[in-house]
């Protein structure tokens, strides 16, 4: 296992490059126009497929880089380039996390690639957990998987909604309720293959910001699925449950993770990353602007107010990198989050995203509050880090729990 270290390697630098230069190249002169007609951008995740971003074999390789910071280095690159259009490109990995991290080595080389498809004819993936009344509130869910033994078939019925790719995805990954007496530990999570009757989008929302990643309600009335498209299957399944109402019976025991949160638990510190890329595109407008940009005779940077706002934003993105990278490095080494380091990164990430964006715009001044500059739309797309993924609410119960070892609400 390869130590944790801060200096990226001759490869890793290679492969940061190349995709800073697509984002850069590909995907920054397309933003605006993604973000204003509020549509997926099938092109660049075309363009994305043929160099070879958009691929299973891309987020493998990253996914098992030695020293973990594969990941956070793409996701920071991409998003650097755009948020909304970067969303779209890697929103297919969450559904392919929660395959990876609770399917079959058979499942995972069936779904994977119907996920992405090919550069002629890419697809896209969705992961459909949250619900109306079930968000951060995950013991709320009502969507439910019901097992009719006569077909060795799974029904799912209910309601997903802030489905990324939902309804326009070639395979859909659903987290339902499969005993509701034993609260989230009755959660499992199946494949809702492509076509299968019953499944259809809902409402899409016009949001405030990554206008250009879709994201929809999905309903499920009836929808009918093999009995292997339970993830994991179902041995695995019955035993997991029967564990818990083990556990139920006798008023305690271990604690039982779900396949959803399994699926966050994975994925924070690469929203970290994502944060941290819109966060540096911000600031290095904000630092651009600054240097050039002249008011009583002299560049606005000589001015310590703006000198020293910039000063902090540098010093504050700097600071959560290496939150992300420590915990990237902590989850590929199996070393246990035991300060809660995954959902650290991604508070701090998320909230510096916010407050740096922010900060660009106010740099900018009447500019930046204009859509002729980008710092507008990163200081919108900004605003959804800290709501996905567990909002940084709920990162700060989770991390309160876990230093104090105390069920704090």
């Amino acid at each position: 296992m390869a130590e944790f270290t801060m200096e990226l390697n001759e490869d890793q630098k290679q492969v940061r490059d190349w995709i800073h230069g697509f984002a850069a190249d590909v995907m920054r002169p397309a933003a605006a126009e993604w973000d204003e007609r509020e549509e997926t951008p099938w092109p660049v995740i075309q363009e994305a497929a043929k160099v070879g971003i958009y691929s299973l074999d891309f987020y493998a390789q990253q996914f098992f880089d030695p020293t973990g910071l594969g990941i956070p280095m793409a996701m920071e690159e991409l998003f650097w380039g755009d948020a909304g259009i970067a969303l779209s490109i890697v929103g297919t990995g969450l559904a392919a996390i929660g395959v990876v991290a609770n399917g079959t080595e058979e499942q995972i080389g069936t779904w994977i690639p119907q996920m992405y498809g090919t550069p002629d004819d890419v697809k896209v993936a969705a992961f459909c957990s949250s619900e109306p009344d079930a968000g951060s509130d995950v013991g709320s869910m009502r969507t439910r998987a019901v097992y009719d033994q006569a077909k060795d078939e799974w029904v799912l019925n209910g309601t997903k909604t802030w489905a990324t790719n939902g309804g326009i995805a070639n395979v859909h990954i659903v987290v339902a309720v499969v005993d509701p007496a034993l609260g989230t530990k009755g959660h499992a999570s199946f494949i809702v293959p492509p076509g299968t009757p019953g499944l259809s989008q809902g409402q899409k929302f016009k949001k405030h910001g990554i206008r250009a990643s879709h994201t929809a309600e999905v309903v499920l009335e009836d929808v009918r699925i093999p009995g292997n498209c339970l993830l994991g299957g179902k041995e695995k399944l019955d035993e997991r449950l029967a564990r818990a109402r083990e556990r139920a019976r006798s008023g305690g025991g271990e604690r039982v993770k779900n396949a959803a949160m399994a699926t966050f638990e994975a994925s924070r510190p690469a929203v970290g990353a994502m944060a941290v890329g819109t966060a540096r595109a911000a600031y290095e407008v904000a630092l651009d602007y600054a240097k050039t940009r002249t008011q009583f005779g002299r560049p606005i940077i000589d001015n310590q107010g703006v000198a020293f706002q910039l000063a902090d934003m540098r010093t504050q993105i700097d600071a959560a990198r290496l939150l992300v990278w420590r915990a990237s490095w902590m989850a590929v080494a199996g070393r246990p989050f035991e300060s809660a380091e995954g959902s650290m990164s991604k508070l701090f990430a998320s909230e510096t995203a916010k407050k740096v964006t922010a900060q660009a715009v106010q740099i900018l001044g009447g500019n930046g509050f204009t859509r002729e500059y980008p710092v507008e739309r990163m200081h919108r797309d900004s605003a959804i880090y800290t709501i996905f993924e567990g909002t940084s609410e709920i990162q700060r119960l989770v991390i309160a729990r876990t230093i104090s070892g105390m069920p704090i609400r």
